[in-house]
């Protein structure tokens, strides 16, 4: 290993916050990442780290040399692009970073086809409902719902995901048809909960088009929509979901729209998101192959859901 190459791994220690998990993501030894920053700290005649048996914590030289690997990768990573928009034929490894839902339903038919029509392209889709560092951990796309909060990264709207109420037949049959979004916020609701969000309310336009938040009676809350959406299936609760969810569920009349009159504000719309604005090749392939199988106006999920033009406006 160069000088280089330990300038990029020390970096890599301080991102992730440890030698163990610096290690961890190389599939190699600690005591390897040990040697090789003894090894750093020699080459350049400097101490670059103050080691414990537990943590570190970064000299001032050590600190002026995080600055310049990060310039380094990020050089490094200028050339790579550059040379790969060279290739006639898009090449190499796709890193790509999304949510189950949005892999399993939206990304995997996009990727089956653009590994057809570009063999020599490699894909990893890593599947998380935790929001990553596309940077350190080295994606090259993200895709998310809800614009991300770094300004540092590049996020481009690619579709809408409007909102609806729904519950199930029997659900309905239990509880009746509510007509007024009071009553349904009597009734049980399932909503989505996690460690950074938890949605306990419906906000929607009154009929002076004033913003308005109607609290719910939430008896079951889950991180994941897929499991909210079973929970309505059960017809124990309704559900506040967003379009993107629903597949088939409304057509087969399995989950009834509710309050279709209600002016329900917007989910928060899906966005890809990159590191850099120059990309290379294969990911502006895939990013516009994305777009077009998403829908360039109304989002292709939309189409799941019977006359939604006029629902919920």
């Amino acid at each position: 290993m160069d000088t280089t190459s330990r300038l990029l791994l020390l970096l890599e220690v301080v991102e992730r916050g440890s030698f163990t998990k610096a290690a961890l993501s190389r599939n190699i030894d600690r005591s390897v990442i040990s040697k090789q920053m003894s090894r750093l700290e020699e080459d350049l005649g400097v101490r670059l780290l103050n080691r414990t048996t537990r943590s570190f914590s970064l000299t001032a030289a050590g600190a002026e040399m995080v600055k310049k690997a990060q310039q380094l990768r990020e050089l490094l990573s200028e050339t790579i692009r550059l040379a790969e928009n060279y290739h006639q034929e898009p090449k190499g490894v796709l890193r790509i970073t999304a949510s189950t839902t949005i892999g399993h339903r939206y990304l995997q038919p996009v990727i089956n086809d653009f590994q057809k029509r570009f063999p020599q392209v490699e894909v990893e889709l890593h599947l998380d409902e935790l929001v990553v560092d596309i940077v350190s951990e080295g994606f090259d796309l993200a895709f998310r719902i809800g614009e991300p909060k770094d300004s540092s990264l590049i996020a481009r709207k690619i579709a809408r995901n409007r909102l609806l109420l729904l519950a199930s037949p029997e659900f309905i049959d239990t509880y009746g048809m509510p007509e007024t979004i009071e009553e349904l916020a009597q009734l049980p609701s399932a909503s989505y909960s996690s460690q950074s969000i938890r949605v306990g309310s419906i906000r929607y336009y009154n009929d002076s088009n004033e913003e308005c938040e109607q609290i719910t009676n939430s008896t079951f809350r889950a991180n994941n929509g897929e499991v909210l959406l079973m929970k309505a299936l059960s017809g124990t609760a309704y559900v506040l979901a967003p379009a993107f969810m629903i597949e088939n569920e409304v057509k087969d009349g399995l989950l009834v729209p509710l309050l279709t009159d209600l002016k329900l504000m917007n989910f928060s719309d899906m966005y890809a998101v990159y590191p850099h604005r120059d990309l290379p090749v294969r990911t502006r392939l895939f990013f516009d192959a994305v777009k077009d199988y998403l829908g360039q106006k109304v989002p292709i999920w939309e189409n799941n859901i019977p006359n939604f033009e006029n629902l919920y406006q």
